[in-house]
């Protein structure tokens, strides 16, 4: 992604001319980049199938203020003939969201219909709803709960990339803010790490107590010094008072399915 020879402002005008959505950027973060320096791209993530590939990649841009900006490209071949289609975000959640919408072909990302699932865990206000509506709000509830809960599809061959990974590592479990995240002797074992594989392998919007929430459950895969293989489970929502976004990490995946359940049952 780095090319020596390659001058920031080509670098940029590469990157935004061939995104299919580059007029959607901020206007003043497009006014910032007119001033970077010097730029430093990396693969933030990537998922391949038989059908389909699809990858992140972080650019970052040092500006003559001494300050940075951050672009978040997506590169997948869901275009016709399987042409490459790229699209670039001004915040990581928002291709994190783009990735989501991929149709169907990328496990975890859409459903067997080809889009995103949407779901309710229903209101917390019901005052005035008839039986009927109450026991199909919680059918509603409960289809959420079980589909939180549900095995996810099985996985792929993973494909590790060594990309300072015991760096990555550490920022995962610095990053979670619920009480039983992996402790000291996790992120020991973690400093051996030198190669990752990262995974989405649920992604959905929901109501929880009369709001807009989204649940989304990563697996870091890390590959160790000695062959062995230890996962970080990330699970990030929206699901809290404030409607903050909040990352929470876990050693297992039902530990981590569990806590999804737990925010959705949440009123």
């Amino acid at each position: 992604m780095n090319d020596p020879y390659e001058t920031t402002e080509t670098h940029l005008e590469r990157l935004l001319g061939r995104a299919l959505n580059s007029f959607d950027l901020p206007d003043t973060t497009v006014e910032r980049l007119d001033s970077a320096l010097a730029h430093a791209s990396s693969l933030h993530s990537s998922h391949h199938s038989a059908a389909f590939d699809r990858a992140t990649y972080r650019h970052a841009y040092l500006l003559a203020d001494g300050s940075s900006v951050v672009l978040w490209e997506l590169v997948h071949s869901t275009g016709p003939a399987g042409v490459e289609q790229h699209e670039v975000y001004a915040d990581e959640s928002e291709v994190r969201l783009a990735a989501s919408r991929l149709p169907a072909g990328f496990p975890g990302f859409a459903d067997a219909g080809g889009a995103l699932s949407s779901f309710r865990a229903g209101d917390c206000g019901r005052d005035g709803l008839s039986p009927a509506d109450l026991e199909a709000d919680l059918d509603s509830d409960f289809e959420l709960l079980a589909s939180l809960m549900a095995a996810p599809p099985a996985p792929l061959p993973r494909m590790y990339v060594p990309d300072n990974s015991a760096d990555h590592a550490r920022r995962v479990l610095r990053r979670a803010e619920n009480e039983d995240r992996p402790g000291e002797k996790t992120a020991l074992l973690l400093q051996g790490a030198f190669a990752h594989h990262i995974t989405q392998v649920f992604g959905r919007q929901c109501r929880v107590a009369g709001k807009d929430a989204g649940f989304t459950m990563y697996e870091h895969a890390f590959l160790l010094l000695d062959g062995a293989e230890v996962s970080l489970w990330e699970v990030e929502h929206t699901a809290t008072p404030d409607g903050r976004h909040m990352c929470e990490v876990y050693p297992t995946e039902h530990a981590a399915r569990e806590a999804m359940e737990l925010r959705a049952r949440v009123r």
